[in-house]
């Protein structure tokens, strides 16, 4: 993380007056290190961590180094070579005398005078830079323990991380092979619907089938009814023919009847005028 909102925040390290002091400031306040950690000592190990780096990365010739036996090597080279881009989030560094007293304040060493019997002052100097040397010492070793909580929060932090990416990379085998049983019942499904079209196509077939001849059957029922109509009409008109025919036979037979009664009458009538001529003479 140190790293990373090192990186991401590049742009707050502008060069200016202070810049860099509020930039260190805001990055720690945001790893919640305000109260544990200087901005100075951050920015010395952020130093220290580059020195690191490049002493592995380029090392002199004829000098054999092992760069994987640095933990942070890796993540030192993601950053430098600016792959860590955007990776932390990116904040804003405020400066204000009023947050002040949220951070952790910068030990001066304090100055003692040391009265000599002799009153050097090269003697009194020599001792107030032993006490910045001693208090410089003791401060670097508080911030190199610090920062040292730091890289192991973060190395705790990359082996949750870790542990994650493992638990997701099983999750993700378990879904891929999810995934492949879903697509064989898929193509499972597939066939059978494929199957249950061409049951569907020939059931369709066979209605059309079903259909055409339906009406060919209505229009031979309709050639039946009407040569049906043909045959009633044709034995009407036969009927008609053969009561005409009675009728005239009827007649015919009445004439003649009557014609041989008017005969009998004629024949019976000169009989009896024959008689009587007979008898006159």
């Amino acid at each position: 993380t140190f790293v990373r909102l090192r990186i991401s925040n590049s742009s707050l390290f502008s060069g200016k007056r202070n810049a860099s002091m509020w930039a260190w400031r805001a990055i720690l306040q945001h790893m919640g290190l305000q109260q544990k950690m200087t901005y100075t000592q951050a920015s010395k190990k952020w130093e220290n961590l580059k020195k690191r780096y490049k002493e592995l990365k380029n090392p002199p010739k004829g000098m054999r180094v092992f760069p994987e036996s640095w933990c942070h090597f890796a993540l030192m080279d993601d950053a430098i070579m600016g792959r860590l881009e955007g990776s932390a989030p990116i904040l804003k560094a405020l400066p204000s005398d009023k947050d002040d007293g949220d951070f952790l304040p910068i030990s001066k060493p304090k100055k003692k005078k040391v009265s000599s019997s002799t009153g050097n002052v090269a003697g009194e100097s020599e001792v107030i830079l032993n006490e910045e040397e001693d208090g410089e010492e003791e401060t670097e070793h508080e911030g190199r323990q610090v920062s040292d909580c730091v890289m192991l929060e973060g190395d705790n932090k990359r082996t949750v991380m870790d542990r994650e990416r493992q638990v997701m990379e099983k999750e993700k085998l378990v879904m891929e092979s999810e995934w492949k049983v879903l697509q064989k019942e898929r193509a499972v499904l597939d066939r059978e619907v494929a199957a249950l079209d061409r049951d569907r196509a020939s059931l369709e077939r066979e209605r059309a089938l079903i259909e055409r001849e339906k009406a060919l059957m209505e229009k031979d029922r309709y050639i039946l009814s009407r040569e049906r109509m043909a045959l009633e009409q044709e034995k009407a008109r036969l009927e008609r023919l053969n009561a005409t025919k009675d009728r005239t036979e009827d007649i015919t037979e009445d004439s003649s009847k009557r014609n041989d009664l008017d005969t009998t009458d004629r024949r019976e009538r000169f009989l009896y005028l024959f008689e009587k001529l007979v008898e006159n003479f």
